[in-house]
């Protein structure tokens, strides 16, 4: 593994980087560690002043770092720039609210005779994150920004094919106030992060990434006896009912599908869509994924952006053959896009069923599987029959049938006549191999801190 930036419409080499090395990596800790034993008490009003501080110096060089996202990863530039300012949003929720998020609670006692009960909110210390390369900048602040408030330090290792974005952090929260030491980025190369998981000042870690890597890190997290929380894939449900309003839904169903080239755990992956409206819908479908415009992530009328890299558009290319060998049929629309760079042409899969061997693999970049289904309890059994359990969503003019459905789909977040969502202060966490634990809001903040039950007790108590 190599800490390189490659921008993907290009696949030229901009930049690479050397791994850190062991001695940096204690080093790192060890700063991490000495910054904790202060910032833990460091009052919230001046953690979160640290914070609002970083969101204003996003917002006021904002074109710069979308900038950046887009060399790296090829976001295009709208997106690049939507995803700073959420990062902001972020920063700015935590620096208003983030204190009153971790206040002491009393508790009522009705059992014991005497005592005062309290729960009070503790940091642990130092925590590692773990991050992917689809959202470089949001990945990073949704735990940094609730973490920092609640008083831990933070190492971060990021993705490979990311590093300038990942080194933009070690001096956004510098200039921000937050002590030396508090945020690290490191280039930690795989076999040094259980190097940093089992070090014992180390006290948990949070990951966003695939299976493979959440299962790794999470076996690391075990073996140490630490706390963790895996944020992995997804294969979210696009369930279209037969009273939906087509034409929007068929809109938000291209850009829930196509947004960030479809690299985002939350996109539409499966359109699940009942059989009196199925024809429909994927007419329509068809169109709205044919008019998108590959080209320049730079260029504002560029709709849709190259893969993140060469290698994620020659996977998704081998899925796809590895789908059409087991029966399913693949439609490429729209103009050819660009022969250099990392682009994938935006392809259709129908017929595709569970005896397919890529039925329930996710697919990462513009490939749609559209599904028909007979009825309603036909589209609540196929979106429950994954693996994955993060997002997903329900298209009808009914909204109190909408929310039954939704109720009954498996998964950590479901919205109804709208793709998942990703905001500022909406709790974001699924379930089965979509992960555990939560991120954002007052779930998120408390996913690394100590609840410390304290009990004032008259020493002449009964036992």
């Amino acid at each position: 593994m190599a800490y390189q930036t490659i921008n993907p419409y290009t696949n030229e080499v901009v930049a690479t980087f050397p791994d850190a090395t062991v001695q940096e990596v204690d080093e790192a800790i060890t700063a991490a560690h000495q910054a904790f034993l202060s910032w833990r008490e460091t009052p919230y009003s001046t953690r979160m002043e640290v914070l609002a501080k970083a969101a204003k110096l996003l917002r006021a060089d904002k074109r710069r770092y979308a900038e950046l996202l887009t060399l790296e990863m090829g976001k295009v530039i709208a997106e690049a720039e939507a995803e700073v300012d959420l990062s902001a949003d972020i920063l700015e929720y935590y620096a208003e609210r983030g204190g009153a998020l971790l206040e002491t609670e009393k508790v009522p006692v009705a059992y014991a005779a005497e005592g005062e009960v309290e729960i009070v909110n503790e940091p642990l210390g130092v925590l590692l994150t773990v991050e992917p390369w689809n959202f470089p900048y949001y990945q990073v602040v949704r735990v940094a920004a609730p973490q920092l408030v609640a008083g831990n330090t933070i190492l971060l290792k990021h993705a490979s094919n990311v590093p300038q974005s990942a080194a933009m952090f070690d001096d956004l929260f510098a200039r921000a106030g937050l002590p030396a030491g508090g945020f690290k980025n490191l280039f930690l190369p795989h076999n040094l992060t259980e190097h940093v998981i089992a070090d014992p000042r180390v006290r948990g870690v949070a990951l966003t990434g695939s299976e493979e890597a959440g299962s790794i890190i999470a076996a690391y997290a075990a073996k140490a006896v630490k706390k963790s929380t895996l944020e992995l894939g997804g294969s979210d449900a696009f369930v279209v009912l037969e009273d939906a309003d087509m034409d929007k839904t068929v809109e938000w169903a291209v850009f829930g599908r196509h947004w960030n080239a479809g690299q985002v755990c939350v996109s539409a992956k499966r359109m699940i869509v009942v059989d009196a409206v199925f024809d429909e819908f994927l007419e329509k479908y068809r169109a709205g994924v044919a008019a998108l415009k590959a080209g320049d992530p730079m260029d504002p009328t560029t709709a849709l952006a190259p893969l993140s890299s060469q290698a994620a558009a020659d996977k998704l290319a081998g899925q796809v053959k590895d789908a059409i060998a087991g029966g399913a049929k693949a439609e490429t629309l729209g103009a050819p896009v660009p022969s250099n760079g990392a682009f994938y042409q935006p392809t259709i899969l129908t017929e595709m069923d569970s005896k397919n061997p890529c039925y329930y693999q996710e697919f990462f970049g513009p490939v749609s599987i559209v599904i028909r289904v007979k009825d309603e309890a036909e589209a609540i059994a196929v979106a429950n029959d994954s693996p994955f359990g993060l997002g997903g969503s329900v298209f009808t003019k009914d909204t109190v049938n909408g929310e039954k459905v939704a109720r009954k789909i498996d998964t950590g977040m479901v919205y109804v006549n709208h793709p998942t969502m990703v905001k500022a202060d909406i709790p974001f966490g699924g379930v089965k191999h979509s992960g555990y634990g939560h991120e954002l809001t007052n779930l998120g903040i408390q996913e690394f801190v100590n609840k410390k039950v304290i009990d004032v007790v008259d020493i002449n108590a009964a036992f």
